[in-house]
């Protein structure tokens, strides 16, 4: 499945639409059925809300957003910018150059979540494509995977300032080695002591909060890539998380920050950074 831009700058009512070509049957019956529904897209760090919307070649949006009856022949993703402007930014891709066509893979979520996964695309002008990168746990670091994404930034930070990665390296590790003694009574929340040495990695927690996830705002920096928020579980044992496996599922997108990592069979979108393999890793 692939998406075209109906004109270049095209700009017409309801914002920019790009046209859905060669969908999948299952894609067609659901948003036949819906006639539209918001577009989750999947960006180099996971799953991020947009404020696009894939629409039924039988539908339209009225003035509200609200889908119905149009004749409109085509299924399209619209919003009042430009979702090829969207994928650009959030590729880190290089501006000023129009896309012939960007292919995606479609998805829909047992929740109804409609996601959008960018695979490759084609420059205006240019003969090959380029593909675009991928990776199921994009956020994850622990002593089973570390993504290319988290080994980038480090190599990145390292090559700017490898005496603030010595001391971030330093940072976490103590703040291991104390919770490994296991010493009664400490809370996991002594764990926002290594924010600090997080920050200088690109990961800056957001204030820890007494509901629902413990540092919501959370934001994860990553050069080139512009910051992408996602909500931040601390915790001693990556195991301690499946509670909000059930609790919180309306986006189900989450990190969680541990010492340990003994969480088996962690669930899609669900990333762990584990602080042990962390500390270890910068450390060499």
């Amino acid at each position: 499945m692939h998406i075209q831009q109906t004109k270049v700058e095209s700009r017409a009512t309801g914002g920019p639409q790009y046209y859905l070509h060669n969908v999948p049957a299952h894609v067609k019956e659901f948003l036949r059925k819906r006639g539209a529904c918001p577009v989750v897209l999947q960006t180099p760090y996971g799953l991020a809300r947009s404020e696009f919307t894939a629409v039924g070649r039988d539908h339209k949006l009225d003035d509200k957003g609200r889908a119905i009856v149009g004749k409109v022949g085509h299924d399209r993703i619209q919003g009042k910018e430009s979702i090829g402007e969207a994928i650009r930014q959030w590729y880190g891709l290089r501006r000023g150059e129009d896309f012939e066509w960007i292919e995606l893979e479609a998805s829909i979520h047992a929740d109804g979540h409609f996601i959008l996964l960018p695979t490759s695309l084609r420059l205006r002008g240019h003969s090959r494509p380029r593909l675009l990168a991928r990776s199921l746990f994009p956020l994850s670091f622990h002593r089973d995977f570390q993504s290319r994404l988290w080994k980038q930034q480090i190599d990145l930070c390292r090559k700017q300032s490898g005496e603030q990665i010595e001391w971030a390296a330093g940072q976490i590790s103590r703040v291991v080695l104390e919770h490994r003694g296991n010493p009664k009574n400490v809370h996991e929340a002594d764990l926002l002591r290594t924010a600090g040495a997080l920050s200088l990695l690109g990961l800056n927690l957001g204030c820890y909060l007494n509901r629902g996830y413990d540092c919501l705002g959370s934001a994860f920096q990553f050069k080139p890539l512009p910051k992408y928020v996602c909500p931040v579980e601390i915790k001693k044992r990556s195991s301690g998380f499946k509670y909000q496996v059930l609790k919180y599922s309306e986006l189900p997108r989450a990190v969680v920050l541990c010492v340990e990592h003994d969480f088996p069979g962690v669930p899609d979108h669900v990333d762990v950074i584990e602080l042990a393999t962390l500390a270890e890793y910068l450390s060499r």
